[in-house]
């Protein structure tokens, strides 16, 4: 009883996380261009 198997609906959930982070990366690096750009325009 106590080594119950986990459904297989973990592999899906791995995906989404997967999809987020993947999201969440290219927020950050668009967001790191967009800071640098800005910095460059304000210092020349």
């Amino acid at each position: 009883m106590t080594a119950k198997r986990k459904p297989p609906t973990l592999h899906q959930n791995k995906q989404e996380v997967n999809k987020k982070a993947v999201l969440w990366v290219g927020i950050s690096v668009s967001l790191v261009i967009v800071v640098m750009i800005v910095l460059l325009i304000v210092n020349s």
